[in-house]
């Protein structure tokens, strides 16, 4: 698998692992499968028609095929990215600008389909020379498929765990931007983790400056710097 940088919209880079073209075929094999499987049901139990005529049972036989022909679409539509096949194999369809992908992006893949799979498995041979594991139908929405099992935690994010019943202590966390928490959490994290109490006693200080803060409440410089982020989680998180 290549590795898949994404950046959020909280301006926070992840790292997800592109899914190659071995894991898509299994799953493009489980998929049909299931059509397959549809497609026997419908012939043992729809077998009463085929003494109507030829009209009818073209008409019958196009719309009980509705579901095969959509199955990708509206799975991926519903199950957000994913269809029974890829749900298997733990994986799934992201924007690869961050942003969850739209009904339109969907639409898009599946229209390729008929490029990427239907003549000679095209999309196939594009994925095993893209760097992003990409089939056409992705390129033309701007999509890739990522393996899931890796999950992301609050930890990778500007986000902090706040309490229903937290209370801010410091307004003027609202002049920093996403771009300045993510860099504050990244430095507090790794400073704390180090122990390198130099590191916090100065980002302490930038804060007090850049935030404006005429007398600080916490005893410690961990404790301020922990109020700082909750702080800007909180007036941030509903804008």
């Amino acid at each position: 698998m290549s590795e898949l940088q994404i950046n959020t919209t909280q301006n926070v880079k992840i790292i997800f692992s592109a899914v190659g073209a071995g894991e898509r075929l299994l799953a493009f094999i489980i998929d049909m499968a299931i059509k397959i499987g549809y497609m026997l049901v419908l012939s043992w139990t729809f077998g009463v028609f085929d003494n109507m005529d030829e009209w009818s049972q073209i008409g019958i036989n196009t719309v009980l095929s509705f579901p095969v022909m959509f199955y990708t679409l509206v799975l991926e539509s519903l199950l957000e990215g994913q269809t029974i096949g890829k749900k298997a194999l733990n994986i799934r369809v992201v924007k690869i600008d961050g942003y969850q992908a739209s009904f339109s992006d969907y639409v898009v893949r599946w229209f390729f389909r008929i490029v990427d799979i239907y003549i000679f498995g095209l999309g196939f041979f594009v994925i095993l020379f893209n760097k992003k594991q990409q089939r056409l139908g992705d390129m033309a929405a701007g999509t890739a498929v990522i393996a899931l099992k890796d999950k992301v935690t609050i930890n990778h994010t500007i986000l902090e765990n706040l309490k229903s019943d937290y209370k801010p202590t410091y307004p003027n966390v609202i002049k920093l931007s996403d771009n300045d928490a993510r860099i504050i959490k990244d430095t507090f994290t790794v400073a704390r983790a180090s122990r390198d109490f130099q590191t916090l006693i100065k980002l302490r200080k930038k804060l007090i400056e850049v935030v404006q803060i005429k007398e600080v409440k916490q005893k410690t410089d961990m404790e301020f710097i922990d109020v700082i982020l909750k702080d800007y989680n909180y007036y941030t998180q509903d804008m």
